[in-house]
């Protein structure tokens, strides 16, 4: 049961993300703004003829451009909530880099595949240090509902949440994590995610290969 949450919840954040680099239409607002000048670096960076050889380059790039948008501890401290309390510095510091490094192995490759989709800022919303950017993106079959959570850190907007048609990334992480450790222990945890990984880059390996 755990293995199909999690395969759901790769599934989402995977979309989730390669919605957050497709074209946009702006709704007008500052922090929607922000998020624009993350999108229009990324398009940048994937569209970039010269890069397109030089993919180490280009991944870096794309790491360095989402990274200035996402918030990881946030989402870490989010995704453990109170488990998050129950570590040590070490432990939450080990931790987060190996979240970042899932997220970035993850969907690197699905934002490479840029496509023309087009998303529709509908409305921003802020209450204090917290934000929320309300989108849709328009498909040739469908419409869909995406919103992004965002948070002021150290005077710039990072998004630590979204939520696809009513699922959180965040929700779906904590309820993932939640039962790994409860069954079993943190340390399990942290080597499946470890385990996922290495998959990831090992089939991003292959397929590279193949391709040649």
């Amino acid at each position: 049961m755990v293995k199909n949450h999690a395969k759901v919840g790769f599934a989402v954040i995977s979309f989730v993300v390669m919605c957050l680099f497709l074209s946009p239409n702006v709704f007008a607002g500052d922090i929607t703004n922000s998020v624009k000048a993350t999108i229009d670096e990324v398009i940048e960076i994937v569209t970039d003829d010269s890069l397109k050889s030089q993919e180490t380059t280009r991944r870096q790039k794309l790491r360095d451009a989402i990274g200035k948008r996402f918030n990881y501890k946030q989402m870490v401290m989010r995704s453990l909530k109170r488990d998050w309390n129950n570590r040590t510095p070490k432990e939450r510091e080990d931790f987060q880099k190996l979240f970042k490094r899932l997220l970035e192995n993850s969907y690197a490759s699905k934002i490479e595949s840029y496509s023309d989709e087009v998303i529709n800022y509908k409305n921003e919303i802020v209450k204090g240090q917290y934000a929320l950017v309300k989108t849709e993106i328009v498909r040739n079959d469908s419409t869909i509902e995406v919103d992004y959570k965002l948070i002021r850190d150290k005077g710039e907007w990072k998004v630590y949440d979204f939520v696809i048609e009513g699922v959180s990334m965040i929700h779906n992480y904590y309820s993932q994590f939640t039962k790994i450790i409860r069954k079993e222990s943190f340390d399990a945890l942290v080597e499946r995610l470890s385990a996922k990984i290495e998959e990831i880059e090992s089939t991003d390996k292959k397929s590279k290969s193949e391709s040649l």
